[in-house]
C-alpha cells in the first residue's frame, strides 16, 4: 500500500510518501517539505500564534492535495514537541481538525525516542547489539538505549536546536558570554540522565539521526547525501570539538556556505553541535554513525507492524 507520514515538527511540515507491505523495506516514492519553524511563532506565554496556525492550516492543507496527488491510501499525521508544549497545544489541534480533516496524534517525548528507536534497529539489524541512538530535533532531544526493538531506557530533553538559538543565542554570531550558558546548561541538563543509560552497560554502537547529526557529519568531512544511503557516515568527537569554535565564529551566511548546510538550518548549527558534543562527551562516544533512518521511519514500521499479511 502507499502510506504517507505527515509530520508537524519544531522546523518543518514533511509528508514522506512510501510503498510499503508488512515484512518489506519501506521505499520511499516521494517527499514534500515546508518550513514553518513552529518553534519560533510562540507568544510571550507559550502560545502558538494566531499568525502561526493559520500558517499551519495552510500547509497541511497543502500537504493533503500532494498526498492526494501521489495515491497516498492512508496518511499518519503526527506532532511533536512544538505543538506538544505550546501553552494552546489543544486549541491549535481543535482548528487543525475542523478546518483541515487532520487529527494530528501529539506523540510524548518518550514516543518520539522509542520510535526512532526502533527505525534505527530495523536499519541495522541485531547484529548492531547494544544500541545507543541520539536525535536533535528542532524542539528536542531524544536519547534511547537498549538491545531489543522497544529500547530499555528512553527520555527527551527540550534541547532541540531551534529552541535552543531562539532561546538563548541571541547576535550573528552570538556572543561568548551567551554561548558559554548554554553550554553548562545542555551539559547539566544530559549529566541528569546519563546515570539511568550507563546503568544498562556500554553501547555496542552509537547511533545519531536527524538534520543536525547528518549536518554535522558532512561539514565534519562524511560523505555527501548524493552519493547515498548506504555509503558509511560517521562523526568523530575529535572533529566536532574542533568545529564547534569555527561554528561559534561563523555568521548565518557563512555557515549556510558549509557543504550540506542549508539556508534554513544555519542558524541552528551552532546550538546543535554544541548539544551532540555534550552528548557524545557525557555518554564517552568517541565516534557514532548516522542512521538514515528517524521518527517518520518509525511510525511507518509501526503502522506495518499492526497491518494483517497480505
Amino acid at each position: 500500500m502507499r502510506l504517507g507520514v505527515l509530520d508537524v515538527g519544531s522546523n518543518t511540515v514533511h509528508l514522506l510518501v512510501v510503498d510499503a507491505h508488512p515484512g518489506a523495506r519501506p521505499l520511499p516514492a516521494y517527499s514534500h517539505k515546508a518550513e514553518l519553524r513552529l518553534a519560533e511563532l510562540l507568544d510571550a506565554d507559550g502560545a502558538i500564534s494566531d499568525a502561526g496556525v493559520d500558517k499551519l492550516i495552510a500547509t497541511l492543507h497543502e500537504a493533503i492535495e500532494v498526498a492526494e496527488d501521489k495515491g497516498v491510501e492512508d496518511v499518519l499525521p503526527f506532532a511533536t514537541s512544538a505543538v506538544r508544549e505550546a501553552a494552546n497545544g489543544e486549541d491549535v489541534l481543535r482548528r487543525v481538525a475542523q478546518e483541515t480533516g487532520v487529527e494530528l496524534r501529539v506523540l510524548s517525548g518518550e514516543d518520539e525516542a522509542r520510535l526512532t528507536f526502533l527505525a534505527a534497529r530495523r536499519w541495522f539489524g541485531w547484529s548492531a547489539g547494544r544500541l545507543l541512538v541520539l536525535d536533535i530535533g528542532g524542539g528536542s532531544l531524544e536519547i534511547a538505549y537498549g538491545l531489543d526493538e522497544e529500547p530499555d531506557a528512553a527520555v527527551s530533553l527540550p534541547l532541540g536546536a531551534g529552541r535552543l538559538t531562539s532561546g538563548a543565542l541571541p547576535g550573528d554570531p552570538p556572543g561568548a558570554d551567551a554561548i558559554r550558558a548554554l553550554r553548562r546548561r545542555v551539559r547539566a541538563e544530559i549529566a541528569k540522565v546519563v546515570s539511568d543509560f550507563t546503568r544498562y552497560g556500554a553501547p555496542d554502537h552509537v547511533v545519531g539521526t536527524s538534520k543536525t547529526f547528518r549536518q554535522l557529519a558532512r561539514i565534519a568531512g562524511a560523505a555527501r547525501s548524493g552519493d547515498g544511503l548506504y555509503v558509511l557516515r560517521e562523526l568523530e568527537r575529535k572533529k566536532l570539538e574542533e568545529w564547534v569554535p569555527k561554528l561559534a565564529a561563523m555568521p548565518v551566511q557563512e555557515r549556510s556556505g558549509l557543504p550540506g548546510v542549508s539556508e534554513g538550518r544555519a542558524p541552528q548549527l551552532l546550538a546543535g553541535a554544541l548539544v551532540a558534543e555534550a552528548a557524545m562527551d557525557l555518554f564517552g562516544v568517541e565516534s557514532l554513525e548516522i542512521c538514515p533512518w528517524a521518527l517518520r521511519e518509525g511510525v511507518i514500521l509501526r503502522r506495518l507492524d499492526h497491518l494483517p499479511p497480505g
